[in-house]
């Protein structure tokens, strides 16, 4: 009897848990592909951003999650186009972290779509190339001796393919830094400094 009441006390107490206590956290690495710079295939390489980050579940379907990474290029595409028919070349890859929220509509499922809102900060990494290798340093040097970290947003969503503790995601990002300092300002020209990812990411959940 007692055997029983205790059996039945730990299956009572499993189902009781608290939605925390069974909670999970998945580490998570990425590699994307700036959908808007892939015209530049070819011309300086295969442009590549990359990451990582921490997922922690709230509640069942809600995450809370931290990234950080690398966007290889952020300038506007026709500033690309632009300076392809000269020498110069000008590119702004950023280092960013951010934290957000992630909704997923069946986060115990094999398959699962998700969305996700984020916000953070990035520092831009400001480069040219093309006027003479004295000169391109100066540039760089003047360029990037002034402070060049701004907010930044981001949206995206996509599926997860869950199997065991493995965690597959592919997905897209949208990615925008808010011009905040002069630097920024300039290089944007009045368009907006951004990167839309196409996204293939691994990870783990415990």
């Amino acid at each position: 009897m007692r055997l029983r009441m205790a059996a039945a006390w730990v299956v009572v107490s499993v189902v009781m848990l608290p939605a925390a206590a069974r909670a999970q956290t998945s580490l998570s690495a990425f590699g994307a592909l700036p959908a808007d710079h892939l015209s530049s295939l070819g011309e300086s390489g295969v442009p590549f951003d990359f990451g990582g980050g921490v997922a922690f579940e709230v509640v069942p379907g809600v995450q809370l999650l931290g990234e950080f990474g690398r966007l290889s290029n952020v300038m506007p595409p026709f500033i690309d186009a632009g300076l392809a028919f000269t020498r110069i070349d000008l590119k702004a890859s950023a280092f960013y972290g951010e934290g957000g929220v992630r909704l997923l509509p069946a986060p115990r499922s094999a398959v699962t779509p998700y969305v996700e809102a984020t916000a953070g900060v990035a520092h831009l990494d400001i480069g040219a190339n093309g006027l003479g290798s004295t000169t391109d340093a100066l540039v760089r040097a003047a360029l990037n001796l002034v402070d060049t970290r701004d907010p930044l947003i981001g949206a995206g969503g996509g599926i997860l393919v869950q199997t065991g503790p493995l965690r597959v995601d592919v997905g897209y990002r949208y990615k925008r830094i808010m011009a905040n300092s002069a630097v920024t300002s300039l290089l944007s020209v009045g368009q907006q400094l951004q990167s839309h990812q196409i996204r293939f990411g691994v990870g783990v959940r415990f």
